[in-house]
């Protein structure tokens, strides 16, 4: 058990030590960092990496937004194959709809409880 936490918080810890180092040292944006770990989760899922990836690395592959990318091209598969054409519009969402409704409603309580000051 031991280990399985440890090789998520190395994984975890290295892909957000990539994130600070291209926040630190380059132009780039956060948001469109954001959007690369997301893109680079979807091709590392297409290309067949990303999946024995995630199952050695646990939660250290699978919370962060390279796993959402997976997840939303893993359920973009599933819906092509089982709907055809149409599982391109509803396959991503429809995997990704219980982390997106938690994301959403967890925000709007802590936005409810903790209001903010002016300065």
């Amino acid at each position: 058990m031991f280990i399985d936490y440890f090789k998520a918080f190395l994984v975890g810890g290295i892909l957000c030590a990539i994130g600070q180092v291209l926040i630190d040292k380059t132009k780039l944006t956060p948001a469109r960092i954001l959007v690369s770990y997301v893109v680079a989760g979807v091709i590392l899922g297409a290309v067949g990496i990303y999946k024995p990836f995630a199952e050695w690395a646990g939660a250290g592959a699978s919370v962060p937004l390279t796993g959402f990318g997976y997840l939303l091209a893993k359920g973009v598969k599933k819906a092509v194959d089982e709907m055809g054409a149409l599982g391109i519009l509803t396959g991503g969402i429809t995997a990704a709809a219980a982390g997106i409704c938690a994301a959403i409603f967890f925000g709007y309580l802590v936005a409810i409880i903790f209001k903010p000051k002016e300065k």
